[in-house]
């Protein structure tokens, strides 16, 4: 199916190109030092996957609620926008806001892809290139993996939330290869791990599940590399470098956190926008779930070097200190046990299939 089908914008109106100074960095020192990278990049070739084959793509998904989560998941649940809506109304909540969801995943993954061939180009390290270039071809499966689901399950996508868009524009036009690192390794992609998992946990659709948690296995070995690469990096940079850095970092939460205020949804759908964005900005669960997001931002960055005071006043005002003390190494070893688990239980399905069948046709003979 064509995307342009799908689109509640036309695609003419909605695409963009970004003019780009990186400087492409070669490297012919083969002796790689970083056993960590090295380790990375070992697990990252290990891992790869198939996505029309690991994931079960003949599972239903019921369009009136995709994800099959309770209502109190929905942004405006329990506003007056909400209760004015009939059951077919809520229904076409549902859809669009889970269309929206995955369409910002989507699109994330794209640019995820293009800042991992961009770190291929200019980092200067060859280990740094080797891991990089198993995360161009992670960030290709992760885009089929959501462009499927959206065309084939949900038959509907938005164009880029223009708040991402925004953030993707600073990252791909920043010829520094640090920032590219920066902005998509730990801040877009730490806010999608945890985007992704609380869909992960919190969905009992096993499509929507699978999908989100076989990508997470991968970004949790990105976010990795991006604390990996630049942990030594910041800690030679001078106070003004480090203070521009910390700006940046600012500016980029506060984009991240607005972006799920999902306005065009409210727009699209002819809701009350106005009413709807005001009660999303000041219901209580919709906050908790926005400062759930930097779970695993706030950690990184404090592990890189990266926490002065303008850092620790922006978490302060969002309300997300309390997650410095989170150890990201151990949320990625859950990450792989949860992806590890679901393969199980698919295998386990398959075989009893398989077994059922073969029991059937030996009672057929006889």
């Amino acid at each position: 199916m064509s995307s342009t089908r799908i689109y509640t914008l036309p695609i003419e109106q909605t695409g963009w190109q970004v003019p780009g100074g990186a400087t492409t960095a070669f490297s012919w020192e083969y002796d790689e030092s970083r056993d960590r990278l090295l380790s990375l990049y070992e697990r990252g070739k290990q891992r790869q996957w198939d996505a029309a084959e690991r994931i079960d793509w003949s599972l239903d998904v019921d369009l009136d609620n995709p994800l099959l989560t309770p209502d109190e998941s929905v942004p405006i649940y329990g506003s007056r926008t909400w209760e004015s809506l009939d059951e077919r109304g809520r229904a076409q909540v549902r859809h669009h806001i889970t269309a929206w969801q995955f369409s910002q995943f989507l699109h994330g993954e794209q640019g995820a892809l293009i800042c991992a061939s961009k770190i291929v180009q200019t980092v200067p390290d060859i280990d740094s290139k080797f891991y990089a270039a198993t995360q161009v071809m992670d960030e290709a499966r992760h885009v089929e993996a959501y462009s499927r689901y959206l065309h084939a399950k949900l038959g509907l996508a938005y164009p880029i939330n223009p708040h991402l868009k925004a953030l993707l524009d600073d990252v791909i036009s920043d010829g520094r290869w640090d920032m590219t690192y920066l902005g998509m390794q730990v801040l877009i992609e730490g806010l999608a791990l945890a985007a992704f998992g609380l869909i992960r946990d919190l969905t009992r659709n096993p499509l929507a599940q699978a999908i989100n948690a076989y990508v997470m296995q991968d970004e949790a070995r990105h976010v990795a590399f991006g604390r990996l690469a630049l942990r030594d990096y910041y800690r030679e940079l001078g106070a003004r470098e480090r203070d521009e850095r910390e700006e940046f970092c600012v500016e980029a939460c506060y984009l991240m956190r607005d972006r799920f205020l999902a306005e065009e949804v409210w727009g699209n759908l002819d809701l009350d926008a106005e009413e709807s964005i005001r009660f999303v900005k000041e219901s209580s669960t919709f906050l908790q779930f926005r400062s759930l997001l930097f779970s695993r931002i706030v950690p990184t960055l404090r592990d890189i070097g990266l926490f002065g005071p303008k850092v620790r006043a922006a978490f302060a005002d969002m309300g997300v200190l309390g997650f410095e003390a989170i150890d990201v190494e151990e949320l990625m070893a859950t990450d792989e046990g949860i992806a590890e688990s679901i393969d199980a239980q698919r295998r386990a399905q398959v075989e009893q299939t398989i077994a059922a069948g073969g029991a059937g046709a030996q009672a057929a003979q006889r």
